[in-house]
């Protein structure tokens, strides 16, 4: 197959770079969606399908086909992707970590540069001057990877937000440590003052933090007050985030990926009414490159480069995962309120990504030009540690989580927006099917009702910003809204379907297209019921008594059968399967039941079980009590909410 594509490539000529970005971009994106379907690593998955483009096939060949063109772009897209890492780190999310952060980037940062500059030096063999700047590249995580680890790991919130904030901000940092280490190789070999340029690095740092929050400040001033339309919001800011880089890079190298963390940093807490119409641009530019540039890099490797590796590096392998990371984050988080199941986690999780290769290789370059011996063997060693820790924590982050019990919330649950009659009987019947439930609402009268069943509540605006450090979303598969304002309901369903997912959020309401009145599709979510039974609908079925009902299928008793048993006005609500996804009844879906699965019906009252007239001994129902006993074992009900905030009141 290869020697089939090889002739094709070569006949390409100048659209050889068409197709390598093409396939760049679908192995990327394909490894993204390989790793959504299976939980495998995203990372790991990336790292694979650049080896194979590259130096498996040489299908792709990115120093060849981009030249001088693959650094810079590279430099720009790191900048981009830390931009946005930045715009996800919000002051009331660090108040949470213990102290944790600030730790880390004062402390871990010397400690980490220091061990790791020791290790170099004495296990991997390289000249000190090489140990001391590439220890110091060696501090950073990074969005890149980190990020993605995170997405496909069901972790606690604090450990998530500890390696979150630490990534982005060590990015930087990192950076900076290779340009003070390099200034002082360079003044060795000149005999100048090497404080002098400590002291110009230091004030370009500082410059170059206040260009990153002139800059937000700056959109923050003009986004809000008209001076910028709202088509051109989003492409204004993308330019300005490379003028920030660009700029802040020119008075001071790598200073502007300082610069883009601080702007983006800024901007997230900053609350902006528009910020919703530029963020979703914004994380979806930022997954295409992720995937792009970390397949272009690991395709940019050559089997040249790949027997440079020496076996002493294995050893150097070793000793960085299981002594400089862990000593590193002990060592700062000692005498901290971080717990010690926390502290371990994190002293194992710290893949390196695109900034790790992107400096070395640049840095690489320079020390080889100063003439120091071993310069060059930092774009290998830095792939090899790369792919190394990758493949250790991408493959152990969530099994280790687990056995530290540290998992967040399963994200099964359901969350119902609104206290009315029909959602008091939708949260307690999905509570008998083992199905984790809360149920949110402004009024604390209200919840009284959900209260008293011993039902999970949040109380609060479920729209207000400050509801996302309370309630964490990711607990959640679905969303439906239950109030009895239509137009309410459409908003809550609006504002979460980027997060949820579209085909997830559902709500009360008639879905009729053909009235004038009717509030279009676009601005709403799925109409409960296939029927598309509105607010009133519900209220009149919840007066006279209606209850809903749930039914378990079986081979012999299929849905056909469970239909012609119940009433002719019947509405079918959900559907159950066995393991534990929902999928609600609407308009324009109408899932079919399984055997095992669950259908929950909505019923006139005086309806009998269908299954007690069928099946009178369905006890002995061998299937039927195998998914029970299944969904029996599922997890408990979601924590309440409401209880955190009385503990913290």
């Amino acid at each position: 197959m290869i020697d089939a594509i090889a002739p094709f490539l070569l006949a390409a000529g100048d659209n050889r770079i068409v197709i390598s970005v093409a396939l760049i971009g679908l192995a990327g994106i394909g490894a993204q969606w390989v790793a959504w379907r299976t939980g495998l690593p995203a990372i790991a998955l990336m790292l694979v399908a650049g080896i194979i483009l590259g130096p498996v096939t040489g299908i792709v060949r990115p120093n060849e086909d981009f030249g001088e063109l693959l650094e810079p772009a590279v430099a720009l897209a790191v900048a981009i992707i830390l931009f946005e890492g930045g715009l996800q780190l919000r002051f009331g999310e660090l108040k949470k970590t213990g102290g944790a952060v600030p730790r880390l980037v004062l402390i871990g940062v010397p400690v980490g540069w220091a061990l790791g500059a020791i290790a170099l030096h004495e296990v991997a063999g390289l000249t000190l001057g090489v140990a001391v700047l590439f220890a110091g590249i060696l501090v950073v995580t990074g969005p890149t990877v980190i990020i993605p680890l995170l997405r496909q790991t069901n972790l606690a919130q604090r450990p998530r937000a500890i390696l979150k904030w630490e990534g982005i901000v060590n990015d930087p940092i990192g950076a900076l440590a290779a340009v003070v280490t390099y200034e002082f190789l360079l003044q060795q070999q000149q005999g100048t003052s090497f404080y002098d340029n400590i002291i110009g690095i230091t004030i370009a740092s500082i410059m170059a933090g206040g260009v990153g929050y002139g800059a937000a400040k700056a959109v923050a001033f003009t986004f809000p007050r008209g001076m910028v339309p709202e088509f051109l919001k989003a492409p204004i800011l993308f330019v300005t985030v490379i003028g920030t880089f660009v700029f802040s890079n020119y008075v001071q190298q790598e200073t502007g990926l300082l610069a883009v963390t601080v702007m983006g940093i800024v901007l997230a807490n900053t609350h902006l009414s528009s910020a919703r119409t530029y963020l979703p641009f914004k994380e979806n530019i930022t997954i295409i490159l992720v995937s792009g540039v970390f397949v272009t890099l690991s395709a940019s490797l050559d089997w040249a480069m790949i027997q440079q590796f020496q076996w002493r590096w294995l050893a150097f392998l070793l000793v960085l995962l299981f002594l400089v990371r862990p000593l590193t984050v002990l060592i700062s988080l000692a005498f901290s309120k971080v717990p010690w199941k926390e502290r371990l986690f994190v002293a194992w999780i710290a893949p390196r990504g695109i900034v790790l290769v992107a400096i070395s290789g640049l840095f690489a370059l320079r020390l080889d030009e100063l003439g120091y011996s071993g310069g060059m063997l930092l774009i290998t060693l830095s792939f090899a540690v790369v792919a190394a820790t990758i493949l250790a924590h991408g493959f152990t982050a969530a099994p280790l989580a687990k056995m530290l019990g540290l998992n967040g919330p399963e994200s099964n649950g359901v969350l119902i927006v609104g206290t009315t009659p029909f959602s008091l009987q939708l949260a307690k019947t999905l509570r008998d099917l083992k199905v984790p439930v809360v149920i949110a609402d402004t009024s604390w009268q209200r919840l009284g009702a959900a209260r008293t069943e011993k039902l999970p509540t949040f109380h609060g605006e479920i729209l207000a910003e400050a509801t996302e450090e309370d309630l964490d979303f990711n607990q959640f598969q679905v969303l439906v809204a239950t109030t009895g304002n239509e137009a309410y309901n459409a908003l809550v369903c609006s504002e979460f379907a980027p997060e949820i997912g579209s085909d997830n959020v559902y709500q009360l309401g008639d879905a009729s297209g053909d009235d004038p009145h009717a509030l279009p599709t676009s601005l709403r979510g799925r109409a409960l019921f296939d029927a598309g039974h509105g607010v009133e609908d519900v209220a009149d079925h919840v007066a006279r008594g209606w209850q809903l009902m749930p039914i378990r299928l079986t081979i012999t008793f299929d849905t056909n059968l469970m239909r012609s048993h119940l009433p002719e006005e019947h509405l079918p609500v959900f559907v159950l399967r066995e393991d534990g996804r929902l999928r609600f009844y609407t308009h324009a879906s109408r899932p079919d039941g399984r055997p095992g699965d669950t259908i929950v019906a909505y019923v006139p009252p005086g309806t009998p079980h269908p299954m007690e007239s069928v099946l009178p001994n369905r006890e002995h129902d061998e299937e039927g009590d195998a998914a029970e006993e299944k969904r029996d074992g599922a997890p408990n009900a979601l924590p309440d909410p409401g209880d955190e905030q009385e503990e913290r009141k």
